[in-house]
C-alpha cells in the first residue's frame, strides 16, 4: 500500500490505527456473538473498529449527506464556489486576511475573511502563502517539500457476475476485499452492490478497483483505456471474473489521498508550529493536518473549529488531539446497512 519498507514507517501510523485493540478484546468479542449476543447499528458504539461488522451508510453513498450540507448552507446564505484551486494565502502579522483563487479560465478571485479552514495539502498550503511573497523559515520549507502522499487510482467495473461466490452462490458478502496475491497490483476490491443496492441497477455487478501509487509510477501515467483493461485482466488473473465480459469500465484518479508517515514526518511538529502561528487559520481534515484520520474523526476536526471560532479561542490543541488519545470509533467493513439521508 505504501510503497515503501515497513520499518521506514513511522510507529505512530500504526498506532492511531488499531488504537483500543488487544486479544482480550478480539476474544470477548468473538464469544458475545457466538452466543447470539451481537450488537447492531448505533449499540456497536463501543465496539472497536476492527470489530465492527454492520454501520449505517446513505443511501446513494457518504456523497450524499454532503450534497445535503451544500444545501443547507445555501439556504442558509452561504456561498459554495467549485472549480477554483488555491494559488495565493495573504497573511499579515500573524493573521491570515485574505487568498487567490484560480478558476479553470485562469482567471483569479480574491476572498476575505475573518477565519480560513483549510483542508488542503499542507505543503500546497505552504507553497501558496510563499506565493505572495511571505518569508517561509528555511527549516518550514523543509519539512514541508518533504512531505510525502500515495496517491489512489480506482477503476470501476460493470458485469454481470463475479466467477467468486459464496458457499451455495451468490455475490460475495463483503464490501472491502484486500488483495494479497503477490502477481498483481490491485490492493483493494470494492463490491458497491453491497454498500448499497441504490448505487447498482439492478442484476448487475458494479466493483471497484484499487490501486495505491505515486503520481511518478508508470500505472498513474497510464491513459484511461489501457488502465480498463489493465485492471479486469488482474482480475481475470485471480479468478474474480474474465474480463471479455466486462461490460463498461470508469477511471477516477486521485492525488494525495494518503499522507504518509515518513519522508520529513519525523520533524511535523515545526511544520505544525509554523502554520498554527496564523491565529485565525485553522487545518482541519485528513489532508489539512496530514494525519491520517478517518472519516468520522475528520468531521470531528471541522466540528471543534467551529466551537473554536464560536468561543472566540485560537489554540489548536484541541483540534489535534482528535484521534490521538481517544478511542478510535471508525465504523467500517463488513455489512453495511442503508439509511435514508435527512
Amino acid at each position: 500500500m505504501w510503497g515503501t519498507a515497513c520499518n521506514a514507517i513511522s510507529a505512530e501510523w500504526g498506532a492511531q490505527r488499531i488504537k483500543g485493540l488487544s486479544l482480550t478484546s478480539a476474544v470477548k468479542h468473538f464469544l458475545k456473538k457466538s452466543f447470539g449476543k451481537h450488537e447492531k447499528g448505533l449499540a456497536q458504539k463501543g465496539t472497536d473498529t476492527s470489530l465492527i461488522e454492520r454501520f449505517l451508510y446513505p443511501k446513494f453513498s457518504p456523497g450524499q449527506l454532503w450534497e445535503h450540507v451544500a444545501g443547507k448552507i445555501v439556504k442558509a446564505g452561504g456561498e459554495i464556489h467549485l472549480g477554483l484551486k488555491v494559488a495565493r494565502v495573504y497573511t499579515v502579522g500573524g493573521r491570515v486576511v485574505s487568498m487567490g483563487a484560480v478558476d479553470e479560465d485562469g482567471v483569479t478571485r480574491n476572498f476575505a475573511a475573518d477565519y480560513f479552514l483549510s483542508t488542503m495539502p499542507m505543503w500546497d498550503l505552504v507553497d501558496a502563502i510563499e506565493a505572495t511573497g511571505t518569508a517561509i523559515p528555511a527549516n518550514v520549507k523543509q519539512v514541508s517539500d518533504g512531505l510525502i502522499y500515495r496517491d489512489f487510482i480506482t477503476i470501476g467495473i460493470l458485469i454481470d457476475k463475479l466467477l467468486v461466490t459464496e458457499p451455495g452462490g451468490g455475490l460475495p458478502k463483503d464490501t472491502w476485499i484486500y488483495i494479497q496475491e503477490p502477481d498483481v497490483q490491485i490492493g483493494r476490491l470494492q463490491i458497491f452492490n453491497n454498500w448499497s443496492p441504490y448505487l447498482v441497477v439492478s442484476g448487475k455487478v458494479w466493483i471497484g478497483l484499487e490501486y495505491f501509487c505515486y503520481e511518478t509510477d508508470p500505472l498513474w501515467k497510464m491513459d484511461d483505456e489501457a488502465l480498463k483493461e489493465f485492471g479486469a485482466a488482474e482480475l481475470e488473473k485471480i479468478g474474480m471474473l474474465k474480463a471479455c465480459d466486462v461490460q463498461d469500465a470508469h477511471v477516477v484518479r486521485v492525488p494525495k489521498t494518503y499522507p504518509a508517515y515518513f519522508g520529513s514526518y519525523d520533524r511535523f511538529d515545526e511544520l505544525r508550529a509554523f502554520t498554527d502561528s496564523f491565529e485565525n487559520l485553522f487545518l482541519i481534515g485528513r489532508n489539512g493536518m496530514h494525519k491520517y484520520n478517518n472519516q468520522d474523526h475528520s468531521m470531528l476536526t471541522a466540528m471543534q473549529t467551529v466551537e473554536n471560532v464560536v468561543q472566540g479561542k485560537t489554540d489548536k490543541e484541541n483540534i489535534w488531539s482528535i484521534n490521538a488519545g481517544q478511542d478510535y470509533h471508525e465504523q467500517k467493513s463488513g455489512e453495511a446497512k442503508v439509511v435514508d439521508a435527512p
